[in-house]
């Protein structure tokens, strides 16, 4: 997450939108965990701004899913309940999977460079110890397939459900020798995608993103408790 220097150094801009930005990224990298309150009062002291600025960067936070507004509680970092959880992972799925499809038939050569060294960059973190390095760059590969898609509205909604999901995904990959599998899968889909071969590339992706049966309840029971919510509402 960003330093407090670089935030200012933003400060020139709107600054809803940069502490909307600065945010966003703590959620999404996992600095800022599910559950997490964000105290209106705080965070204007935080960054020597009024609470306007930061109330419009929580309502857009809100919008795109990443936090919830409740009344008496504020803003608070998003928790799903686990039959959320495994919709979204379902719908994810499958847009990710059509993303593939779409890049596989019309990513441009430069691309297809660009999707390599972004896979190599994954192969440089994959055996080591550190999850959140290999986060770090399994993030641009996917991104990269969505912008391959040449869909802007494929593409937003991807990543906008991505970043909902991101605390998850980043937690799932602890599992014992989770790395390793996924950077062998997105290998495969690589490859799918080079040879033109839209629905195997589809098909790979899916089962790259879903989390099902055995899989989904491992991931559920060792998410720290702030994670998932007991209920639905």
């Amino acid at each position: 997450m960003n330093t407090i220097k670089q935030f200012e150094s933003r400060r020139s801009g709107r600054r809803a939108e940069a502490l909307y930005k600065y945010l966003e990224e703590g959620i999404v990298s996992g600095a800022l965990n599910p559950g997490v309150r964000l105290d209106e009062t705080k965070l204007a002291k935080q960054f020597g701004v009024s609470r306007t600025p930061v109330r419009e960067a929580l309502h857009q936070l809100a919008a795109v899913g990443l936090v919830q507004l409740r009344p008496r509680h504020g803003a608070v970092i998003t928790a799903l309940a686990v039959p959320e959880l495994r919709q979204l992972f379902e719908v994810m799925a499958e847009m990710e999977a059509l993303c593939a499809r779409y890049a596989a038939r019309r990513m441009t050569p430069v691309e297809r460079e660009t999707l390599k060294r972004l896979h190599q960059a994954c192969a440089e973190k994959a055996d080591g110890p550190d999850v959140d390095a290999f986060f770090d760059v399994n993030r641009p590969f996917h991104e990269a397939i969505y912008r391959g898609a040449h869909n802007v509205y494929l593409e937003e909604s991807t990543l906008a459900l991505r970043n909902q999901l991101s605390p998850y995904r980043r937690f799932q990959l602890n599992r014992p020798g989770r790395l390793r599998r996924s950077f062998a899968e997105h290998d495969s889909i690589l490859m799918a995608i080079l040879d033109g071969d839209p629905d195997h590339a589809a098909n790979l992706m899916r089962d790259h993103v879903s989390i099902l049966g055995e899989v989904f309840t491992d991931l559920v029971s060792t998410l720290p408790p702030s994670y998932v919510r007991t209920g639905t509402g």
